[in-house]
């Protein structure tokens, strides 16, 4: 049998290939894993579960403060004030208003009453309020 005929049957790598060969396949698998696979480190998980917590803090105040406006009694008049305001000035009428104060906490949420003044935005009108459901147990 020829040599060209025996082809990668009879090849045989050195070691030294072999090592290469491992460090590059294992570079590869790495930069393919946290490009493309969604592997993180452990520092950006960190910064990744700080913005989760931010912004879930900022979403459960600002649900209560659309809660506290709706149901202010003069909640009528507080929307038309606040829809005449300036975009810049509707976190501050929020935060001079009370709404977005939660007993225990005492620093200010960050995002929480621009995100409140956003959903309040959205209201083409007062949602009516509804009587609690009383069970006959």
């Amino acid at each position: 049998m020829a040599d060209h005929e025996r082809g990668w049957s009879s090849y045989r790598p050195s070691k030294t290939l072999w090592g290469w060969s491992l460090v590059g396949a294992s570079a590869l698998t790495m930069v393919l894993g946290f490009t493309w696979g969604g592997w993180t480190t452990s520092g950006r998980a960190g910064v990744m579960t700080d913005i989760a917590v931010r912004d879930a803090r900022a979403d459960l105040v600002a649900s209560v403060c659309v809660h506290n406006f709706v149901t202010a009694n003069d909640a009528a008049d507080n929307l038309k004030s606040l829809k005449a305001k300036s975009s810049w000035e509707r976190d501050d009428f929020i935060k001079e208003g009370g709404w977005a104060t939660i007993a225990g906490i005492d620093e200010t949420v960050t995002n929480a009453t621009d995100d409140c003044a956003d959903q309040l935005m959205k209201l083409k009108e007062l949602p009516q309020a509804t009587d609690p459901v009383v069970s006959d147990s």
